[in-house]
């Protein structure tokens, strides 16, 4: 019913401002219980789908309300065609806020275990460039990772939504994966140095290769085909 409901709204199927059918309605319609339709609601008013209010009905709210960095959220905006550009742009801009200021304060911050995890993401990176679900798997445990190592609660508090965030994007970018990996190289490096201003530099980077894949609607240029990247010696 959550499913069914919030994929409804967010594709616009239910407009904003509407009013949902009754509980007995729904619960015919999905064939649940009265304690089931109102849970579901429950899940959709925390998701700010909705907004539940005894005697006026449950509404469904405006899209400024929604909390868009819901996975489930995002993920009944995607369509057939996946997230619509705008959104991945804005995305990509919430990145761009978080990402370079946390990659510099992992550099002075991160610990022996941190560098180790950050490195590891990278090597399996770099080793998952032939499988599009290793390679965003291992890029977002380096992206993770690094939020981590800023040991900032507040920003850690993060991690779920930039996972999300990182989902949506990498399943459009990765067809560009390989080209990134030598600035996340870079990345890991002045982390490890304990240079803030190059691990913030890096990221940028990092961001902007992304970011102009997005405004080229994924026209920008692939490695030549059976060329890897090394991203543990010197580039190819």
């Amino acid at each position: 019913m959550v499913s069914a409901l919030g994929a409804a709204i967010v594709r616009g199927e239910i407009a904003p401002g509407s009013v949902l059918p009754p509980e007995h309605e729904l619960e015919t319609r999905y064939g649940a219980g009265r304690s089931v339709v109102r849970e579901a609601m429950k899940t959709l008013a925390a998701k700010g789908l909705v907004s539940v209010r005894p005697r006026h009905g449950t509404h469904v709210r405006p899209v400024h309300d929604w909390t868009l960095l819901d996975r489930d959220v995002l993920g009944w905006m995607r369509t057939g065609d996946g997230l619509d550009r705008d959104l991945l742009i804005a995305l990509e801009e919430t990145r761009a806020i978080i990402e370079p200021a946390a990659a510099a304060l992992a550099a002075h911050r991160a610990t022996v275990d941190d560098h180790q995890r950050i490195t590891a993401a990278l090597a399996a990176m770099a080793a998952g460039q032939d499988d599009s679900q290793a390679a965003i798997a291992a890029d977002k445990q380096f992206h993770l990772a690094i939020l981590d190592a800023t040991h900032n609660p507040v920003l850690r508090s993060f991690r779920g939504a930039i996972d999300a965030i990182l989902s949506a994007v990498f399943d459009v970018a990765v067809g560009v994966f390989a080209g990134n990996l030598p600035n996340h190289a870079a990345v890991a490096r002045a982390i490890a140095d304990g240079d803030a201003a190059a691990a913030r530099q890096a990221m940028e980077k990092v961001l902007g290769y992304t970011h102009g894949h997005l405004l080229t609607d994924g026209m920008a240029m692939p490695p030549e085909p059976n060329k890897k990247i090394m991203i543990l010696g010197e580039t190819s």
